[in-house]
């Protein structure tokens, strides 16, 4: 007998093909069956009338490598119709663990919500069996992230590797690819990857090919300098024949809008010569990231310890002032989303003694505390380091539209899995952690003109399980896996925004991960059967 038989839904296989009315069959966690099905007995039938039935959304950009081990439902990533996250991104990871522990856990400041969960891992095969024994709400796979690669091999210094230090990173890169890893990635504006040389760049690159898995970039720069950073990911796709994946295509800084579209001249330049080249991207107008992205690369040396004491130094910010003169946003645009001492009701003092700052632009507290942003900015740096996050805006929408529109854009919410009720809820986090996928359907889809609606699912589900390597992912056929989200294309709509974040969607009717109904009419079944993939 069929386990689950969801009826009377349009099909939205995720290849790309048109909708079907047809119904799909679930049994022993993959599907069974897709067509005329409603005679078939079942032990569970799921209605999807007036509903799209579609492969669940593999988030193949997510930044959840700690808060599934905080709280493994992954209350805002399931509930929008997330059943597959790729952690590791951005250069920014929590394996290998071969430096100094808490000064690898301060570099990742960014993932680090809830200081309760522990590092109780060495490796990449340690830290996929912790997600083993969490047991989360959805599949997880991994990339391995530069910064902990490199600081196992080289440290936190601003220097080039040096061969034996190469060697020791692809060694330590090549025993995780061979572990499961989907791939690497680097973050080329976070110490200590922000000191690496092309050389070292290229070798990421040549390990990721040999084992013929992904490479990811967060790019040099998503600003003045956008169209040389993705040129520089071009050459090393080029001279490595990576599988290259270059991460959240923006332009940073209203001077800087119309730059997406010679980015994509770019990469279509690149695909037309035969490489794989493709990008990801969110349907928002502002990003997230830590404050100290903010800093020069000179005053990130060392690690998050000498940066804070250097940011002590009367002379060393007076240089980073200097520096930030001339920054491609304006401190209107930038707004405190979570401090990791201020859970959104107090704290955070010494800021230009503005009292609570979370969910305040940094212009907002300088003019309250009649002082200078850039002192606001180093003010909490220097506090709080790599755990200040802030949501940046001053983004361009027909930049947004020429990257959504791309056949090479996949979506990637650069998000993170949160529990509004946990540890990881606090703050004014970026609603893209609760609506990416809701807001593509509810605004780039259903306005007129916008996106087909087969193709948007395609860029939510097969197109990204292919960049991540992931076989039987993305797609509603017999034998896949039964990972389906179940909507209404008229109702759903993200509901979280900048001011409220923490609101889960609405129009989702059911989420099915291997076969089992994690979430049915916004109403999360407390089920984690999610899988933690090991690609071979």
């Amino acid at each position: 007998m069929t386990d689950l038989l969801i009826t009377g839904g349009t099909v939205v296989d995720g290849t790309g093909a048109a909708a079907r009315r047809a119904d799909v069959a679930v049994t022993g966690g993959r599907i069974e069956a897709v067509g005329d099905l409603a005679d078939r007995p079942a032990a569970r039938t799921l209605d999807a009338s007036g509903h799209v039935v579609t492969p669940g959304f593999v988030d193949v950009h997510t930044h959840s490598d700690l808060t599934l081990l905080s709280e493994p439902r992954a209350h805002s990533a399931v509930r929008q119709g997330v059943t597959t996250v790729v952690v590791g991104n951005c250069g920014l990871g929590v394996t290998p663990v071969a430096a100094d522990r808490e000064a690898l856990r301060a570099a990742a400041g960014y993932l680090d919500l809830d200081p309760a969960v522990g590092w109780d891992w060495s490796d990449l095969p340690g830290y996929l069996d912790a997600l083993d024994r969490a047991r989360p709400s959805v599949n997880v796979a991994a990339l391995v992230a530069h910064i902990p690669l490199r600081a196992a091999a080289a440290g936190f210094g601003d220097r080039p590797a040096g061969a034996a230090e190469l060697d020791r990173m692809r060694g330590l890169l090549a025993d995780a690819l061979a572990a499961g890893a989907a791939g690497v990635s680097t973050g080329l504006v976070y110490a200590p990857a922000c000191y690496a040389r092309e050389e070292e760049l290229e070798a990421l690159g040549r390990t990721a090919a040999a084992h013929g898995r992904l490479f990811s970039w967060h790019v040099r720069d998503y600003a003045d300098d956008l169209l040389d950073s993705v040129r520089q990911a071009l050459r090393v796709a080029a001279a490595t024949g990576c599988r290259t994946q270059i991460s959240h295509l923006v332009a940073v800084g209203r001077r800087n809008h119309g730059k997406v579209a010679r980015a994509l001249e770019l990469i279509d330049d690149a695909r037309g010569a035969g490489l794989d080249v493709a990008f990801d991207v969110y349907p928002y107008l502002a990003g997230n990231a830590p404050l100290s992205q903010l800093l020069p690369a000179w005053a990130q040396e060392g690690g998050e310890g000498p940066m804070r004491a250097r940011l002590a130094e009367r002379d060393v910010r007076a240089r980073v002032t200097a520096e930030w003169n001339d920054l491609p946003s304006s401190w209107d645009d930038i707004t405190v989303s979570r401090v990791p001492e201020d859970p959104g009701a107090g704290g955070a003092e010494e800021a230009g003694g503005a009292g609570n700052v979370t969910g305040r632009t940094i212009a907002g507290i300088a003019a309250d505390a009649g002082t200078d942003p850039r002192e606001v900015a180093l003010e909490l740096t220097a506090a709080y380091g790599n755990g200040v996050q802030m949501v940046a805006g001053g983004r361009s929408e027909a930049d947004l539209l020429d990257a959504l529109r791309h056949p090479a854009a996949v979506i990637g919410s650069d998000g993170q899995a949160l529990d509004p009720l946990g540890p990881t809820g606090h703050g004014s986090p970026h609603p893209r952690s609760y609506g990416c996928y809701p807001r593509l359907f509810a605004e780039y889809v259903r306005r007129p003109g916008g996106l087909d609606l087969a193709e948007a699912v395609r860029k939510c589900t097969s197109a990204p399980a292919g960049r991540a390597g992931l076989a039987d992912r993305g797609v509603l056929r017999p034998g896949a896996v039964a990972d389906i989200a179940v909507f209404d294309p008229i109702r759903i709509v993200d509901r979280a925004t900048f001011t409220a974040p923490q609101q889960y969607p609405d129009g989702i009717r059911a989420v099915v991960v291997g076969g089992r109904p994690v979430v049915e009419d916004g109403a999360h079944s407390g089920a984690r059967p999610g899988e933690i993939l090991r690609v071979p």
